[in-house]
């Protein structure tokens, strides 16, 4: 996906909602920080977004842009409807958001999670495409061991988990930085 595709489905979003603010929580929120990322960050062809004071509107996105729609077929690339509890977030994490807002949105909003904000959510999932997401922005240094520590007591993880997230995104850390 690439920004401008992404800035076609906050417009989309809109129209579809009749909303004007969005959050992108998924792998695509990285286009907020970085318009341009290496092919690494650009794979995927889904946006996961959800109306900022609607969310409850998700379904409709995900019903008429989503998955399998006319609009996945015509373009190649879709939004999936999500809700403000699929990432694991630090609580100040809208402090950090980047704004994607131009005439190929229609002036609507799109929020994009702040790349350190985006690697805790993916590094907590832990899935091993977020696995492999996050050490790839590690290794372009796009975010360091600095910036997410501390986040991560914030985040709604009981101690257990925040001191198994800690050691895991250490662990990250020095197999990424041993790629170079």
């Amino acid at each position: 996906m690439t920004r401008q595709e992404l800035e076609h489905i906050i417009r989309a979003s809109a129209e579809i909602t009749d909303q004007y603010e969005f959050v992108i929580v998924g792998s695509q929120s990285i286009l907020g920080t970085q318009p341009h990322p290496e092919d690494v960050f650009t794979v995927s062809m889904e946006a996961d977004i959800y109306p900022l004071n609607a969310p409850e509107l998700a379904d409709r996105i995900d019903g008429a842009i989503g998955e399998g729609s006319q609009f996945h077929e015509t373009y190649g690339y879709y939004a999936q409807g999500v809700g403000p509890d699929t990432a694991v977030l630090p609580k100040d994490w809208r402090q950090r958001v980047c704004r994607v807002q131009n005439a190929n949105t229609n002036d609507r909003v799109g929020y994009c999670l702040g790349t350190a904000d985006l690697f805790l959510a993916k590094a907590a999932a832990g899935r091993d495409k977020d696995r492999e997401f996050c050490m790839a922005l590690l290794e372009y240094g796009y975010v360091t061991l600095d910036q997410v520590l501390p986040l991560i007591a914030s985040m709604e993880l009981d101690e257990r988990a925040q001191r198994s997230l800690k050691a895991t995104v250490r662990r990250w850390s020095q197999a990424a930085l041993g790629r170079h």
